[in-house]
């Protein structure tokens, strides 16, 4: 086992230029957001999809499509409204009179990286046709099925001002998410110099550091990347404290209609994993599972009323269950 982690972890330090690549062009525009982009690494290497919560101004927009440039990926925006429909995102079928025939008309999610810009915004059926195509990476317009260009990735953004008329995305599709992340503003000297980059009439030149075949093939070394038992242990721990919190003499039963899924337990093992490769590691630790825990989790507890009563959030459930559940 030593010798196999001594391999990957060659392999990986060898792929480590390509990451830091990714991360010195993508910060050339994004300021300040070191967390965000690693969320949106993981995300990439793990084949997950991220959803983003934040208030409007954090770069959103921005973060996604810089990676998209320093990744030489195709890029594509949809803005989701209340009158968009299920056609404007997946595609349709046009009918050619003169031939007496339908071809096919592909929508702008035939691309690498999709940002779904409040999602929240449009009805249920136009995000269930997102979510099926997330979920299945492949597209059914007719009777005929057409397959996703890969790494397909959807970063897709919440506003959680102005809820009103708006579809709030149901538990069982927001479950397909890998992680949720939190935006939150910039600190005063990061604020400082995105004032002083961009007050300015600026040409910035992002360039391609990495290919999809490059892309797919640090996929195949995250399949490498090991996961001890006992960690893994410490994974169900975390997940069936959130389902059966008493079992761990926890007192938040009251707090939680609805623990993690078992696809939290999933994506906690890949994405800790992912994030072991970020930081040049071939072995997942407990303090991977620990980093990610909050991005994983927070989107996967339903709580119920008396904790809204107390000012419960998520957060603070996943937080007393880290500290509480022994470290292996």
């Amino acid at each position: 086992m030593t010798t196999d982690i001594t391999r990957t972890t060659n392999i990986i330090n060898e792929q480590k230029a390509l990451i830091d690549g990714v991360r010195q062009e993508v910060n050339k525009v994004l300021v300040g957001q070191e967390r965000l982009l690693d969320r949106m690494l993981i995300a990439l290497i793990s084949n997950g999809h991220i959803l983003l919560e934040g208030v409007p101004g954090l770069a959103k927009t921005t973060a996604v499509k810089t990676m998209a440039q320093a990744l030489g990926l195709k890029f594509q925006r949809i803005s989701f409204t209340p009158d968009l429909l299920p056609a404007d995102v997946i595609g349709t079928m046009i009918y050619n009179p003169r031939e007496g025939t339908f071809t096919p008309r592909l929508g702008p999610i035939f691309t690498n990286l999709l940002l779904a810009d409040e999602i929240n915004r449009a009805p249920a059926k136009v995000q269930s046709a997102l979510l099926e195509a997330m979920q299945e990476h492949q597209v059914t317009i007719g009777n005929q099925t057409y397959p996703l260009p890969e790494p397909f990735m959807v970063m897709a953004t919440q506003n959680p001002l102005e809820q009103e008329g708006t579809y709030p995305l149901p538990e069982a599709q927001i479950d397909r998410f890998m992680l949720k992340c939190r935006v939150d503003y910039p600190s005063k000297d990061d604020e400082r110099r995105i004032m002083n980059r961009f007050s300015r009439k600026t040409d910035i030149k992002v360039s391609p550091v990495m290919s999809a075949e490059q892309i797919l093939a640090i996929r195949d070394i995250l399949d490498q990347v090991y996961c001890d038992e006992k960690v893994a242990d410490y994974i169900l721990d975390i997940v069936f404290a959130t389902r059966k919190p008493a079992d761990y003499k926890l007192d938040l039963a009251h707090f939680i209609q609805y623990g993690g899924s078992p696809r939290a337990s999933l994506f906690l093992n890949i994405a800790a994993r992912a994030n072991a490769l970020l930081h040049g590691r071939a072995y997942a630790t407990p303090q991977d599972i620990k980093e990610i825990a909050y991005d994983v989790l927070r989107h996967r507890l339903i709580l119920t009323y008396e904790a809204e009563a107390e000012n419960m959030k998520s957060e603070d459930i996943i937080a007393k269950i880290l500290n509480e559940i022994p470290v292996p």
